[in-house]
């Protein structure tokens, strides 16, 4: 017993050891797609995992929007010797929304570059069947599959374009309280906030919309792999 438990563990340590390899190897996709093949992953389950990971990163940057939002919508109403606190904390959260738009950015691509290579691969492999009426079925699944993610990725691709003009102007805004801590800035800030409040609502409702999106794909993917085996 102590003798298989033992070799699970190297498994799992060797299993881990390559994963991260082929995290290494990311921009060089063909040694990337060779190692994580090893541990028993294709360009498809590359492809399922990395909607996962831009559906979670889509899921983060609305938190964190939601929460510039709120610290926005905070300093308003802050007294005197406050100000300057309220406005770190904001900064904070602005900060923090700027590095998950760019993590959104890479995840978006990234399910895009691994989705072109997985439909080149499917489209050559057309050509290895003898027999015609599994050719015709494996055609039509690459085509209801192309489909599905080319309007996934447009949707994500949709939503992570309107995230910087949303974020623009949040910057503006932050920068001119950090050189105007006082009430006109404040004044100013509070006139605007009602435009920017819906800019940042609009972009939480297409977020949300692209992450449904998202679920609704990966369960067709899921139930795919299910009728496969």
């Amino acid at each position: 017993m102590h003798g298989q438990g033992s070799t699970t563990w190297m498994r799992r340590q060797v299993v881990a050891l390559l994963i991260g390899c082929a995290a290494a190897l990311a921009g060089c996709d063909s040694l990337y797609y060779k190692a994580m093949k090893k541990v028993g992953f294709e360009k498809r389950d590359i492809l399922v995992k990395r909607v996962k990971e831009a559906r979670e990163s889509q899921v983060k940057a609305q938190e964190d929007f939601k929460t510039a939002l709120e610290r926005l919508k905070e300093i308003v109403d802050v007294q005197g010797g406050e100000l300057e606190e309220t406005y770190n904390r904001l900064n904070k959260e602005l900060e923090r929304s700027e590095d998950r738009a760019r993590d959104v950015h890479d995840r978006v691509n990234a399910v895009r570059d691994v989705s072109k290579d997985l439909f080149k691969e499917w489209q050559d492999e057309l050509g290895k069947y003898s027999d015609r009426t599994l050719r015709a079925e494996s055609e039509r699944e690459l085509r209801d599959t192309r489909r599905r993610t080319e309007a996934l990725v447009a949707r994500m691709e949709q939503v992570e374009k309107k995230i910087d003009p949303v974020l623009k102007p949040l910057r503006d805004r932050v920068l001119f309280l950090k050189h105007n801590l006082n009430a006109r800035a404040l004044g100013a800030l509070t006139r605007e906030l009602a435009a920017v409040s819906r800019d940042v609502d609009a972009l939480i409702v297409d977020m949300q919309q692209a992450i449904g999106e998202a679920d609704a794909y990966l369960k067709a993917m899921t139930q795919g792999e299910a009728h496969a085996s």
